[in-house]
């Protein structure tokens, strides 16, 4: 990541479509936290966000990210697995399809559904929105029975 890619003041950076997969130029809003990690690398060098003793970072598939993985007993996991639980964290969050579809950089919604999981236990709050409606007592006139005419407003 290169500081010419990056504004802190306006909350974006941006991937140059020659960095992105779908050869597009992706312009990316950033959040709080992703705003203090930018900030605490400021001045460590002059053209690269992020270094190592001083050094650019080339590579973030490395021995280093390895070695973490396994210190963290975590296995069978990739770089690119970041990628959906950031979709899937955005999805369980609340984040429409539409919304998400564009900060991640996707072209189509089909795409972002190939990232975005979401378990069962998830949709229970979406499920629970009709609660509120009182749909069966309203139904039944609170178990009395209801003509249709009755239901109209």
């Amino acid at each position: 990541m290169q500081w010419q890619y990056v504004d802190i003041d306006r909350k974006h950076a941006w991937v140059p479509g020659s960095q992105h997969k779908n050869g597009k130029p992706h312009s990316v809003p950033l959040n709080g936290m992703a705003l203090a990690v930018l900030c605490r690398q400021v001045g460590k060098h002059p053209t690269q966000v992020f270094t190592f003793r001083g050094q650019p970072i080339a590579n973030v598939n490395t021995k280093a990210w390895t070695g973490a993985l396994k210190r963290a007993g975590i296995k069978d996991f990739r770089w690119h697995d970041l990628r959906h639980t950031f979709a899937t964290w955005h999805r369980q969050a609340g984040t429409p399809t539409h919304e998400l579809q564009r900060l991640g950089g996707w072209k189509t919604g089909v795409m972002v559904e190939r990232y975005a999981h979401v378990a069962p236990e998830a949709l229970q709050s979406a499920a629970s929105r009709l609660d509120a409606f009182g749909g069966y007592d309203l139904a039944t006139l609170n178990g009395k029975g209801a003509s249709s005419t009755e239901l109209t407003p």
